[in-house]
């Protein structure tokens, strides 16, 4: 069965050195006092990007050969997969097309188009943009880099999980975004690689969550794709799912997920004491805690995986004006 393996992660952290950023690793006083041990957050969404996307899709490209960069790419997004091919694909020079949903919010929207890629809207989920996705595979020739299955995505993930077990090598639980499984499975394939011991869990949200849906079935099963606050962990698995599904099944200790005011308290609570913006899937590491689902008995290492939220939202979010803005 194919994986991805902690030999492919470091061979992708060599090959992406020097186009993406290696962030910081804080300790959180608040949430340590309030869990009894260490809780240390992994500042990711200070990538350039704005979000950890930009490790998977800068390692898939650069593994792409001259003949496919010549083609360009396509592939569908909730948002930050796309604003992350768009900047690595102008960085070479290619042609980039991203298609996506009515359900991604116009900020992201925004970016992608400014980075200079072509945006298609199609449908009102993640399987309808991918149908544009294969029509434009099928009859322009563009490569496909879908936004996490795919070992490439994955190994460019998993940079991630090296840098952060390095950062706190003594991390008894590690919490991780889980939507298609891209991250949450690069990221426990490291951390699992070089610390046996180390707990991860996936966090997602309650509306939606198809990795839940489909590990809880025992196959990738199609799931409704709703409004959330953690917009960027909307989208189903794919039926065919060839990697992300077993690397998740076999490598993640246990999924939490939250409901839309526990994921808005995470956004609060980031701004508030920690002094970061975050966008609800962003935050839903730091929500697993102040909701009280997180048990642990050593350091606990927390990812901050994006801060591409729009601002009006989070204003509103804030001021506890409409912590169910997205759901609404």
């Amino acid at each position: 069965m194919a994986t991805v393996t902690l030999s492919d992660i470091r061979a992708a952290r060599e090959r992406i050195a020097g186009k993406v950023e290696r962030t910081a690793t804080v300790r959180s006083p608040g949430l340590s006092e309030q869990l009894g041990v260490p809780v240390h957050l992994k500042l990711e969404h200070r990538q350039i990007t704005g979000s950890f996307k930009l490790r998977g899709a800068s390692n898939a490209i650069a593994s792409l050969s001259a003949a496919e960069k010549a083609r360009g790419v396509v592939a569908a997004s909730t948002g930050n997969h796309g604003r992350a091919l768009a900047h690595a694909a102008k960085l070479e020079g290619m042609r980039a097309v991203i298609c996506m949903s009515r359900l991604v919010p116009g900020n992201k929207l925004d970016e992608i188009r400014r980075l200079g890629a072509e945006v298609r809207i199609i449908g009102n989920s993640q399987d309808d943009a991918q149908q544009e996705v294969e029509r434009l595979v099928a009859q322009e020739g563009l490569v496909m880099l879908p936004p996490f299955d795919h070992p490439a995505i994955i190994a460019g993930q998993g940079t991630l999980g090296l840098e952060m077990i390095d950062q706190v090598p003594d991390a008894a639980l590690v919490l991780v975004q889980l939507s298609g499984g891209g991250l949450a499975s690069g990221i426990a394939a490291a951390i699992k690689g070089v610390s046996p011991g180390t707990k991860v869990i996936g966090v997602s949200m309650v509306r939606g969550a198809a990795m839940k849906a489909s590990l809880d079935a025992g196959r990738p099963v199609p799931v409704e794709e709703l409004p959330t606050l953690a917009d960027s962990l909307g989208g189903g698995i794919g039926l065919d799912n060839r990697l992300t599904f077993a690397m998740c099944r076999d490598l993640l200790d246990d999924v939490i997920l939250l409901g839309e005011d526990e994921i808005a308290e995470g956004i609060r609570h980031a701004y508030a004491q920690e002094r970061e913006i975050v966008e609800g899937a962003g935050a839903v590491g730091i929500a697993a805690l102040l909701a009280g689902k997180v048990k642990a008995d050593g350091p606990v290492l927390v990812l901050l995986s994006g801060r591409n939220i729009d601002m009006d939202t989070h204003r509103k979010i804030i001021c506890g004006d409409a912590t169910m803005e997205r759901a609404a």
